[in-house]
């Protein structure tokens, strides 16, 4: 019935997505924490299938301190890191068992992303779902967005929000639409190259953000048109005088790689593609960072770049798909500009490993080293708010977050 209906905004890979179960080469159910909230807690605890209830009461267990609806209860994983409640064939014995309905709104929903737009429902999906990756990526069109129709009875994981008319807080809020639709213009210009692309985006942001330090907000709608025309004129003069540094760009990424192995990393595949990447670019340490630099230089001219000529689409909808499921660039109300160094730090670091691999695999380097890469990326990195709030904090407190940097960031 029409009743029973609700209209969401999603790109039009969600159409396609579906779980393929036990034939996914990196399940969901391995190597994170499993949240399960209050209504399945007390679904579980009222079950009346005994034998199972003991098998749950074993395994999933209340959260002491600070519980929230969404984080009542956590499932408590196996010395491998992976859920006890999968069962011989590798898949979810809850839902065998007992049905979908007793699934937590964590399990049911993932990859899937829920946000809030004036109300409005939208999905999209996180790239750590390798079935998602693939879908999402792999369009060499680009990535379309289209309003469909869901069942109101479809529970939702909800991240974020945007009302763009409550200006009470974040007064760039009401050009939330306009800053949105630019960006993924931007980044779908393929009149230029995606580093060029970046670059002026972020060229865009820095001035943005002085249009809202200095109080100028009302401003904006003509700062997009301006910017608008300069890329319809043509900046590529300009974008190519950019200076490049191969040596900062690999020391300041490999940094903050190393902060995130720092703090320990549960995806084999992630480890798979840094231990490629540091033989593509004979990376020990021992080797002079002239040599490594040198090397990633050959890596990147040789095998990278021909092949991303050809395949750049995969990064364009990596970055299009953030932009989109993270409410960019008002989601929390930051700092705009920050929120666009964040972009380019995923950016960076997906290539950089990316480039190392190409050096390891040559001419052999394909979309499945790429989709590997970067769901195995997302798992471990789109996950971890804590470190993605240190990488933040590291570069504010170096100096960093400057266009110049940025822009060694993104260009080779």
């Amino acid at each position: 019935m029409a009743d029973n209906k609700q209209k969401i905004f999603v790109p039009s890979y969600m159409k396609q997505f579906a779980c393929i179960g036990p034939s996914c080469e990196d399940t969901c159910c391995v190597g994170w924490r499993v949240n399960i909230d209050s209504a399945t807690y007390k679904k579980y605890n009222k079950m009346r299938e005994l034998n199972f209830k003991k098998v749950l009461d074993k395994h999933v267990k209340r959260n002491r301190s600070n519980p929230t609806e969404a984080h009542y209860a956590k499932i408590i994983m196996d010395s491998n890191g992976a859920c006890p409640l999968l069962n011989d064939e590798k898949l979810c014995s809850v839902q065998a068992k007992m049905g979908d309905e007793y699934l937590s709104v964590t399990c049911s929903s993932y990859p899937r992303i829920t946000n809030k737009v004036n109300g409005v429902l939208e999905k999209s999906a996180t790239m750590s779902c390798p079935e998602a990756a693939r879908l999402a990526l792999l369009n060499s069109g680009g990535i379309q967005f289209e309003e469909i129709e869901e069942s109101n009875t479809v529970r939702n994981a909800y991240f974020s929000q945007v009302d763009t008319l409550n200006k009470a807080e974040n007064k760039i809020v009401q050009y939330f639409w306009e800053l949105r639709i630019f960006s993924i213009q931007v980044l779908q210009n393929r009149e230029y190259s995606l580093s060029d692309r970046l670059i002026a985006l972020g060229m865009f942001f820095q001035k943005l953000q002085t249009y809202i330090n200095d109080d100028k907000v009302t401003d904006i709608p003509k700062l997009i048109a301006s910017y608008t025309k300069l890329l319809e004129d043509g900046l590529k003069g300009n974008l190519s005088a950019i200076p490049i540094s191969a040596t900062i760009q690999m020391l300041l990424v490999k940094k903050l790689n190393d902060m995130r192995f720092m703090k320990g990393v549960n995806s084999k595949r992630y480890v798979e593609c840094c231990q490629e990447m540091a033989q593509g670019i004979g990376y020990t340490e021992d080797t002079s960072l002239e040599l490594v630099t040198e090397n990633y230089q050959k890596a990147y001219h040789k095998y990278y770049l021909p092949f991303m000529m050809e395949h750049e689409y995969i990064l364009e909808n990596y970055l299009v798909n953030y932009v989109y499921k993270n409410l960019f660039p008002v989601n929390n109300g930051k700092a705009v500009f920050d929120e666009y160094v964040m972009l380019v730090v995923h950016f960076a670091i997906i290539k950089l490993v990316l480039i190392g691999m190409a050096g390891f695999h040559k001419e052999k380097l394909n979309i499945d080293h790429i989709i590997k890469l970067i769901q195995s990326f997302a798992k471990i990195v789109e996950h971890s708010n804590s470190f993605l709030m240190e990488v933040r904090d590291l570069l504010r407190n170096s100096g960093y977050i400057s266009m110049a940097y940025m822009s060694i960031l993104i260009k080779n």
